[in-house]
């Protein structure tokens, strides 16, 4: 299911006082009020020290690449796709774009076509060259019919041109994750000792079966498809619960509440962990 994002379209550029303005779109939202939520240096800083990175833990299935160097349009580009349910990781040039292309598996990757250092053209081309198949979808304010050919016949496998709908953006990256060669259908999430089985739909920790109701287990395997990021509860009960923002309902902690018991009481150490006025975070110690 899409999930829509504040902002509906991405790569708007405004005029105020004879200077461009990009719209600000977020979509991770407050746990505790019905606001978005940027992060703030404060915020970063409270995050590492609970030992939660910002960006995409590697090893989520469904990771992809942002290639982007305007940092509100990359930062657009993110939180939708992340509220879709995608692992990020950015980078602000062609340079650190192409080693990241180069070094990791990536379901997608959405490349600015004008970025320092390597253009995204040139990056996609050395990565078709080095037989890196990652689909590539281009994200450009070069519209022309000569620009698209260009980018595709450069690599590209996908070509939007901005300003776009951010529904659509997410549609295609949808389209091409369904046919990328480095999608595995996931069978078993493992976070340190902890085994979710999807196809039984039965969890386990250090072998020990652990009964859990449907509902406890849909939010077990949310959590683990996103091991090591903060899941907000607005964002839970999206996903679990499939239902709009609610500021006076406490459903999501009485069912973290159970699943913790169920998971971590008794064990050597603790998976479930609450980050005050975030949300919440499964993660294993290092």
């Amino acid at each position: 299911m899409l999930r829509m994002c504040k902002r509906r379209h991405i790569g708007v550029q405004r005029k105020a006082k004879n200077r461009s303005v990009r719209p600000q779109m977020n979509c991770m939202l407050l746990s505790n009020l019905n606001v978005t939520f940027r992060p703030s240096a404060h915020d970063v800083t409270m995050l590492r020290r609970f030992g939660v990175g910002l960006d995409a833990m590697t090893g989520i299935s469904h990771h992809v690449l942002v290639i982007e160097d305007d940092a509100e349009t990359a930062e657009q580009l993110v939180d939708c796709l992340r509220t879709n349910g995608y692992a990020v990781d950015l980078s602000l040039d062609g340079e650190d774009g192409l080693r990241r292309g180069l070094s990791a598996n990536y379901v997608v990757m959405t490349v600015d076509r004008m970025v320092p250092r390597i253009d995204g053209i040139e990056v996609i081309r050395r990565l078709r060259e080095k037989g890196i198949a990652t689909p590539a979808l281009i994200l450009s304010a070069l519209g022309e019919v000569d620009d698209r050919v260009r980018g595709l016949r450069a690599g590209g496998d996908d070509y939007l041109v901005k300003p776009f709908a951010s529904q659509e953006m997410v549609a295609r990256v949808d389209a091409l994750a369904r046919r990328s060669g480095t999608v595995v259908k996931e069978t078993m999430l493992r976070v340190g000792d902890l085994e979710i089985d999807l196809l039984e739909r039965i969890a386990r920790r250090r072998g020990q079966k652990i009964e859990l109701l449907p509902r406890e287990f849909k939010l077990l395997e949310y959590l683990a498809r996103n091991v090591g990021r903060v899941v907000s509860r607005a964002m839970l009960l999206q996903h679990v619960w499939d239902l709009h923002f609610d500021p006076t309902t406490n459903v999501i902690d009485v069912y973290v509440g159970r699943v913790r018991r169920k998971i971590d009481i008794g064990q050597a150490y603790p998976l479930i962990h609450t980050i005050r006025g975030v949300g919440f975070c499964l993660r294993a110690p290092e």
